[in-house]
């Protein structure tokens, strides 16, 4: 590709080339939001692909990502699904372009209250449910066991009524964070950064 090519590539075949450094830098900016992807239990495509359109200027298409990570189109769509599903990457509308085009949620406070109440606090409840069932049908089976049975019952029930505790303290953080991220100045925190 010729640098005339790089000044007017438009999401069109193959991404311009970078200059090394900018290079090393979006290869391990993907690389460490793919393993960030890993670890909070999605994939690491996912991870690359927003952290791909995070950096892109201008919103990709499908066949942008799918070249710029060399990663099969079936791949690209289900992910990106995904991603929108989760407010994480939004559909935009590219003037006399009849392909789909997305670009990152630069808003990370609302990716991190998306993130939560999608999964994290489902999970939490799911949790405390489990656990509510599990006390209720000891409790009402303890008349019928032998007392070495009902001492492990209130065993039982006192370790998961800990666990419980610890439950219902992790829902409230989660609710918490969800509630007030608005009222939180992003602005703040990246002045701590700076400083």
């Amino acid at each position: 590709m010729s640098d005339h090519d790089d000044e007017n590539y438009e999401g069109q075949g193959e991404p311009p080339k970078l200059n090394p450094i900018l290079s090393a830098a979006n290869d391990s900016m993907l690389d460490g939001l793919g393993q960030l992807a890993d670890y909070f239990g999605y994939n690491r495509v996912m991870g690359k692909m927003y952290g791909a359109l995070l950096l892109s200027p201008e919103p990709m298409s499908l066949d942008d990502v799918m070249n710029h990570l060399d990663i099969s189109k079936a791949s690209v769509s289900m992910n990106m699904r995904t991603l929108e599903n989760l407010g994480i990457v939004r559909e935009v509308w590219v003037r006399g372009d009849r392909r789909k085009f997305y670009e990152a949620e630069p808003d990370f406070w609302k990716i991190l209250t998306n993130v939560l109440g999608s999964r994290e606090l489902r999970e939490v409840n799911q949790a405390l449910n489990v656990l509510e069932r599990n006390m209720e049908n000891i409790r009402a089976s303890e008349p019928e066991m032998n007392e070495k049975d009902r001492e492990l019952a209130q065993f039982y029930i006192e370790r998961m009524s800990q666990v419980r505790g610890f439950f219902r303290f992790a829902k409230l953080v989660l609710t918490a964070i969800m509630e007030r991220d608005s009222k939180i100045n992003i602005s703040d925190v990246r002045r701590i950064d700076i400083e």
